[in-house]
């Protein structure tokens, strides 16, 4: 199934005309969109704790900034843009008590609809639109008059003018530049849990850190090691973004090629895929989301134990003492502590 695209052409900002858009929180994704929607000519208001932080941060952007019940109850589209094990007290106590009758409820990651923790009443359009990027990517990609590709969907339908006004929003924030991809709620979080689980956070960092001991455990020196496994993946991962396959294997030597032809399925092979369908499964069926929740809830004593061992790493007190020599690398909060 070929997936239908939407660009500038396809879209404009009528269906938002005369309405106010409200983004409850200001993080990564909610900063961009807010600024974005705003320079588009969008009527935004900002849905956040009074006073705090991210508070004094957007009316500094020049934004407006109301409590998040206050904001709900002025948007006629609400985009609900705060973590997602935060998005259901926030609706209950906020935005499903303040919201208009007839107004529009928009995710960036389908997660709480797609697993039932938060229930949309029927009167109410629940919509989706989820730029393929970092919320810093997607500002400064608009502000160089360019876009992050966006995914959008349509989940309930009230208005009956829900993919309008989700196309609007995506345009609004820059989407139709990169083009928008329509999928389904289910689609886009199963996909999207999946990839991080087992490509982009999980899969690729034990990669990185069981070669990274292999070298160790073998008497190599740790900051060669790090080079070898964590410091050079940014060429690869740059070359497979700009071109694909095809691209690396033409930039890298054919040492390098050889290589990632005959040894490269020794160590991901249909053991591994058969591991990633298991973690596949893990998401479609609920039970991901489920121990997720749980250990939220719980305190999240268990991802906070397993969090520490990461930043207790090896690989991060030598990468952190070789990136400070690194005068083209940002220094980051995590790196000068670790480094110290």
């Amino acid at each position: 199934m070929t997936a239908k695209m939407y660009f500038e052409k396809d879209a404009s900002l009528k269906p938002l005309e005369g309405k106010t858009v409200a983004v409850i929180g200001y993080g990564s994704q909610g900063r961009a969109h807010a600024l974005n929607l705003h320079d588009s000519g969008v009527d935004v208001v900002v849905g956040l704790r009074e006073n705090g932080g991210s508070w004094n941060r957007a009316k500094q952007d020049g934004l407006v900034v109301m409590t998040p019940a206050e904001a709900a109850a002025k948007g006629d589209l609400i985009a609900i843009l705060v973590p997602d094990m935060q998005q259901p007290d926030v609706f209950e106590s906020a935005i499903g008590p303040n919201a208009k009758e007839g107004s529009s409820i928009l995710f960036a990651h389908g997660f709480n609809i797609h697993f039932d923790m938060i229930t949309v009443p029927e009167t109410m359009d629940v919509i989706m639109v989820a730029p393929k990027g970092p919320g810093d990517l997607v500002r400064r990609q608009y502000e160089e008059g360019k876009g992050v590709p966006s995914i959008m969907a349509v989940h309930q339908d009230a208005s009956g003018e829900a993919q309008d006004r989700a196309l609007a929003y995506a345009h609004g924030i820059g989407g139709t530049r990169g083009g928008v991809i329509t999928t389904t709620f289910g689609e886009e979080t199963e996909t999207d849990l999946f990839g991080e689980q087992a490509v982009l956070c999980g899969g690729m960092t034990e990669l990185v850190v069981k070669g990274f001991e292999t070298l160790v455990e073998a008497g190599y020196q740790p900051e060669v090691a790090y080079f070898e496994c964590l410091h050079e993946l940014k060429l690869i991962v740059d070359l497979l973004f700009e071109g694909g396959l095809s691209k690396m294997n033409h930039y890298v030597s054919e040492t390098a090629q050889y290589g990632d032809f005959t040894r490269g399925p020794r160590v991901v092979d249909d053991s591994t895929k058969a591991r990633m369908k298991e973690v596949l499964e893990d998401v479609q069926s609920g039970r991901f989301a489920k121990e997720w929740a749980d250990e939220y809830r719980s305190g999240l004593k268990e991802f906070r134990r397993m969090e520490r061992e990461d930043n207790e790493h090896l690989i991060e007190k030598v990468g952190a003492n070789l990136r400070a020599q690194m005068s083209w690398i940002e220094p980051d909060d995590a790196d000068e502590s670790s480094a110290a």
